[in-house]
């Protein structure tokens, strides 16, 4: 397949994960197009610098504007989810279907941002890219569902890319159990809730290596085949205690920790979906669930890496949590 065209359409690029690979092709000489609700806002909440997507007013719900907006592209990141958490059973779907529609009639390539959240407990310690997917989850099974899709897709001449990690952090992250669990946005750090079983590993992304990793294997995308899976191994917590020690190390020593109040998770699940969400993934906290990344260093060589001091510094900065 040829690469020459450098055109890719970002669907998510004002949330974390689609930001920071919109970034990172930008800083590889792609154009990017980005298809938001309200470009305004979008442009105006743009943390990139100079290089900025060319701003497109759609919704992914909207099979004739993500169509329109994936004319003349190479590349679609499907980055998108619905927001909060909400309306998952009915949303989620049906935008990785006007995406495949899309990519199909422009010949482009898929790129999905995937999650540890396919695999289940069964999955254990190491689960390789071709494991079994038994999600146990909500959220998971519609994840395998969507990667069936792309799958099937692959079969009838579409292109689809998945890059699995482990719980997003960032400096850009929303929604996640960084900045909705271990610590309190908008003000400086001062205590750690940490949710793992004591001595249990737990994996993690930070958001930047994942932009990094997927603008690089999009830059191989003419070695790869039409359907490819690559897990990254990202920042693994063996212990639940290099998490801690990063944040202790950056916000201040006197940082006092505890445990996570599950009990008050359950109560407010009910009434809060987010927090239904966090309370079906408490299996990955209780089980050392680590996928690895010898696919993805095989291809690349190495897998971009932040020191975890420098990528807890940076996230806690975005967040508003560092002392002045």
């Amino acid at each position: 397949m040829t690469t020459d065209n450098r055109t890719a359409l970002v669907l998510g690029a004002n949330g974390g994960v689609g930001g920071e690979i919109a970034m990172a092709l930008l800083r590889r000489n792609w154009t990017v197009k980005a298809l938001v609700r309200d470009p305004k806002s979008a442009a105006a909440r743009w943390q990139g610098g100079v290089d900025a997507p060319e701003w497109i007013a759609g919704d992914a719900m909207d099979a004739a504007s993500v169509l329109a907006a994936a004319e003349g592209t190479a590349l679609i990141v499907h980055a998108v989810n619905p927001p909060g958490y909400r309306d998952w059973d009915t949303l989620v779907l049906p935008m990785i279907d006007n995406t495949i529609a899309a990519a199909r009639w422009a010949g482009a390539t898929i790129v999905l941002p995937g999650t540890v959240y396919n695999f289940g407990p069964d999955a254990f310690d190491n689960p390789t890219e071709t494991a079994a997917q038994n999600a146990v989850t909500r959220k998971g099974r519609i994840r395998v569902e969507m990667e069936a899709r792309l799958r099937m897709a692959s079969w009838d001449g579409a292109r689809a890319l998945i890059v699995r990690c482990g719980d997003f952090f960032g400096p850009r992250a929303a929604n996640n159990w960084f900045s909705q669990g271990l610590v309190k946005p908008g003000k400086p750090v001062s205590s750690i809730s940490y949710p793992g079983r004591k001595g249990t590993g737990h994996q993690w992304a930070y958001l930047p290596d994942v932009g990094e990793t997927v603008a690089a294997l999009v830059g191989r995308r003419d070695e790869l085949a039409p359907f490819e899976v690559f897990h990254m191994d990202g920042h693994w917590d063996p212990d639940g205690t290099r998490m801690i020690e990063a944040i202790r190390t950056v916000a201040g020593s006197d940082v006092s920790v505890s445990r996570f109040p599950w009990w008050a998770l359950t109560l407010a699940s009910p009434f809060v979906a987010l927090f239904r969400e966090m309370r079906e993934m408490r299996y990955l906290w209780n089980v050392p669930l680590r996928m690895r990344n010898a696919k993805l260093v095989k291809l690349l060589g190495k897998e971009p890496h932040t020191d975890w001091e420098t990528a807890v510094r940076s996230t806690l900065a975005g967040m508003g949590s560092l002392r002045a």
